[in-house]
């Protein structure tokens, strides 16, 4: 099964921003996700922009199975990101590295999550990895 990760704006300062989301940057995160998903049966391919624009171009032309995908900030206000995973053919899992419900009461409300089959949240690296799991337990 072939998974996109798709990260959105910022979480390319992953291990260099706040503590809240570890000191590990993305790519090495995306590295062991990546080896750990082969064991898994999975290809998993990663993508990241901060620019709400070329998230929805790559929603739009992927041809994966399903879809990891960490919005930000995008999460709480981008109705055209949300469009664009309606337009999508694969189920896509909304993930946070934090409890956003436990943060600022701004990340309290996705307006992506009624698009998605799932969000998992507050689980640091592993919730790309249950989100993983979902999409393959889904597919089984």
């Amino acid at each position: 099964m072939k998974i996109l990760i798709v990260n959105g704006p910022n979480l390319d300062m992953t291990g260099k921003r706040e503590p809240i989301y570890g000191t590990r940057t993305l790519d090495e995160i995306n590295r062991d996700l990546a080896a750990w998903g082969k064991t898994q049966g999975a290809q998993l391919d990663f993508y990241q922009s901060n620019s709400e624009g070329t998230l929805i171009d790559t929603l739009h032309s992927t041809d994966a199975d399903g879809i990891v995908l960490n919005a930000g900030a995008y999460t709480h206000y981008s109705y055209a990101l949300a469009d664009a995973i309606r337009c999508t053919r694969p189920p896509v899992v909304e993930v946070h590295m934090t409890n956003v419900a436990a943060r600022e009461a701004f990340r309290h409300t996705s307006v992506i999550a009624p698009a998605c089959l799932g969000t998992i949240a507050g689980f640091g690296e592993d919730s790309y990895k249950l989100a993983v799991r979902a999409l393959l337990e889904r597919k089984a």
